[in-house]
Order: structure tokens, then sequence, then C-alpha cells
């Protein structure tokens, strides 16, 4: 599953790629899979996407939009997969869940592995969804500095005991982190997995903190 670094690696190749492209017709692909979560009907998201334009992608955590302009937003959740750009004339994949063809002639597929949402919402309604509405501050937020993390430590001190790696992993405490991540972060702060929050010294807090940004 993809986190924050993939996320933000393809917020950055989308935006370099295929900013200012006009979509000709959006399909919710030909591969029918229980566990892709779409939010409009494929009749819906070829009527609203038809003509808009893309803009510059963001991310949050472990979701990524693109813009449709004017008015909407393309959301791709918590999700792995293949997230590519066909340039004109490339053969496209045999199946997908998602295919955005260009009137340049160009197009963009994604085929989603294991579990992940598609959804397409008007500008602004993609803050309100579940999982973005309360969504903690992530780690290359300005928010999330040395004196919020601790904090988070502290308040997670006083609920039911967790690891370190329960820390970076459960419950999007920090937004963005997963398994994949977590034994790197660990492993340049020098601590165990199963090290309790509660016996990390100060110094070892700062290091904590300095290993999740670097990584």
């Amino acid at each position: 599953m993809f986190e924050l670094p993939e996320f933000i690696t393809l917020a950055r190749q989308l935006t370099e790629t295929v900013t200012g492209k006009t979509v000709e017709r959006g399909s919710l692909g030909n591969s029918p899979h229980k566990f892709v979560w779409y939010n409009r009907t494929p009749e819906e998201f070829a009527a609203l996407t038809a003509g808009k334009v893309v803009g510059p992608a963001r991310t949050r955590g472990k979701f990524l939009f693109v813009p449709l302009e004017p008015g909407y937003r393309l959301l791709f959740g918590d999700c792995g997969g293949r997230l590519l750009y066909h340039p004109r004339g490339a053969r496209l994949p045999d199946k997908c869940h998602l295919w955005l063809a260009f009137d340049d002639g160009s197009s963009l597929t994604e085929m989603t592995q294991m579990w992940g949402a598609i959804e397409l919402h008007e500008a602004g309604r993609e803050r309100e969804r579940p999982y973005l509405k309360d969504m903690r501050p992530t780690p290359v937020e300005p928010e999330f500095t040395f004196a919020y993390f601790s904090g988070l430590i502290d308040s997670l001190l006083a609920g039911e005991k967790r690891s370190a790696k329960g820390l970076l992993t459960q419950e999007q405490f920090i937004p963005g982190l997963g398994n994949s991540l977590a034994p790197d972060i660990l492993f340049r702060a020098g601590l165990h997995p199963r090290h309790p929050p509660a016996g990390l010294s100060a110094a070892q807090r700062r290091t904590l903190y300095a290993a999740i940004l670097s990584t």
C-alpha cells in the first residue's frame, strides 16, 4: 500500500506530467473489483469529468488529490497499485480501475492492488470525507512540530499500552505512516519495535521525531 512518500512522489509526477491537460473522457475502468470503492456510477463519472482540466496534484496522509477544474477533486485513498501515464500512441493496459483519456491522445490509468478508494468530489467536499475530516497533522506539515509530537505521545500514555511501532502504524496517530515505513524509522531511531512509548526519554523522543522527518 502507498504511504506518504509514495503519494508525495506521485503528486509531484502528476503535477509535472498532466497539469493543464483536458479530459476528453473519463471511465471507471473495465475490471470490477469489490474492494475498489467508488462514490459515482460510471455514467456520472463520465459526465462529470468530460471537458475538465487537470490541476496540480497534492497529498495528505494516505490520500492523493487531483483537481479537475472547474469544480471537482479526484481522490485516490488508502490504496496501492499502478498509476501510469501513457503518451499518445502508447499501448494501454488490458485492465484498469480508472482511465482518463486526454484530448491530446495521452492517457492516465490506475490499477488498484488489494483495496482502495477512487472518488470524485465537488471541490471542498472531499475535506468532509471520513478519515480526512478529523485527520491529525502529517509529518510534512508545519503543525507537526516536536512539541506536537511529544504531546501526542503524552496523550497516548493516558490510554491503553502501545509499542513504538504501534505509535507509527496504528489508528493513523501519524497520518501517512504504516508498516512499510515503520521499520526504517525505528532503525534510524535505534528503537526496538516493542519499545513502549512510556519508556522514551526526552532524547529518544527527539531522535524518533527526527527519524520520522528524515525518513
